[in-house]
């Protein structure tokens, strides 16, 4: 079947046009990654925007693009980063990946975020390593426990496809596949959104997908990093049941996160020194303990944090 027909059966019309299957969804998406007609992609991409994607079409196109990627080796947390920054300060929730990682815990970290340096300035500022390729991944996340993966490196294809959004002036479905990759398979994922509709969506496809562990948060500037002084909504899954949970505020302190405007070097002083606003540290710590409660585990964080590891610098 062409992508033409895909897009029919999305454009016929008011009562004759309707969502793609998830089979459908994976076979159009297969073709796209492939090199389809790019008017027919466009014209695809689009529909979807205007229609809504369903659960069924993120998960059927999830399955399609992670399928390339079945040489990157596992890891325990997934954390994807696609979003632009533009309402976020920095990129705080970095420290709390690397906690993560003190801990033991495999984190494998991927993302693309436009002409926003901020999280791939604050990776090399927190030595956090970016691989190219699965022999690269493998050896940082034995080294280290954690690292970074370029969407560009590691997919061009899918990074053809989200980088459309030049061309077509408006983001697709393709930012919510991107979140929903989890290239290393991981059991548990941390995810974060800027509109609070696509919570619901993203656990829905996981659990079509047959995830284990999922949260979902409205995060900084569309990350996931938490904001200690407010009350969060979380979305996702529990041992592959849909789950939904509040967690209460950290502190008084109800500034906006990119309220902090401090270079980039306040994120190794934090780590290194301790020395930093207490109201990033409890960003940081926050975002931990989201993470870990969605790895199903409870540390000390207060004694996690003291016992961080030496920086060790690109």
């Amino acid at each position: 079947m062409s992508l033409a027909a895909h897009v029919r059966t999305l454009g016929r019309g008011p009562g004759r046009s309707r969502s793609l299957t998830e089979e459908e969804a994976a076979e159009a998406m297969s073709q796209m990654l492939e090199g389809a007609a790019p008017e027919a992609v466009g014209a695809l991409l689009m529909l979807l925007r205007m229609k809504g994607e369903t659960a069924g079409e993120i998960a059927g196109f999830a399955r399609a693009a992670q399928a390339p990627l079945a040489d990157w080796p596992q890891a325990d947390l997934d954390w994807p980063c696609y979003a632009a920054g533009r309402t976020r300060g920095l990129p705080w929730f970095l420290l709390a990946a690397r906690l993560v990682a003190s801990s033991g815990q495999r984190v494998l970290l991927h993302g693309w975020n436009g002409p926003d340096r901020t999280i791939r300035d604050g990776l090399e500022a927190l030595g956090i390593p970016q691989v190219r390729t699965p022999t690269e991944a493998a050896r940082a996340l034995d080294a280290g426990r954690i690292a970074y993966l370029p969407l560009e490196n590691a997919h061009p294809a899918l990074f053809h496809l989200l980088d459309l959004r030049r061309t077509l002036g408006l983001r697709s479905c393709i930012n919510t596949v991107c979140r929903m990759l989890n290239p290393g398979r991981a059991p548990a994922s941390v995810q974060g959104v800027f509109h609070p509709s696509y919570r619901l969506l993203q656990a829905d496809a996981a659990q079509r997908l047959g995830w284990c562990n999922l949260t979902v948060i409205k995060g900084g500037g569309g990350e996931f990093e938490r904001h200690p002084g407010m009350e969060i909504a979380g979305f996702g899954l529990r041992d592959g049941v849909a789950w939904q949970g509040v967690f209460p505020g950290l502190t008084e302190d109800h500034r906006r996160l990119s309220d902090l405007t401090l270079p980039t070097e306040a994120l190794t002083a934090l780590w290194v020194r301790d020395e930093g606003p207490e109201f990033a540290r409890q960003i940081v710590l926050g975002t931990a303990a989201l993470a870990f409660a969605t790895l199903r585990r409870s540390p000390e964080l207060s004694a996690l944090w003291h016992a961080r590891p030496v920086l060790q610098t690109a």
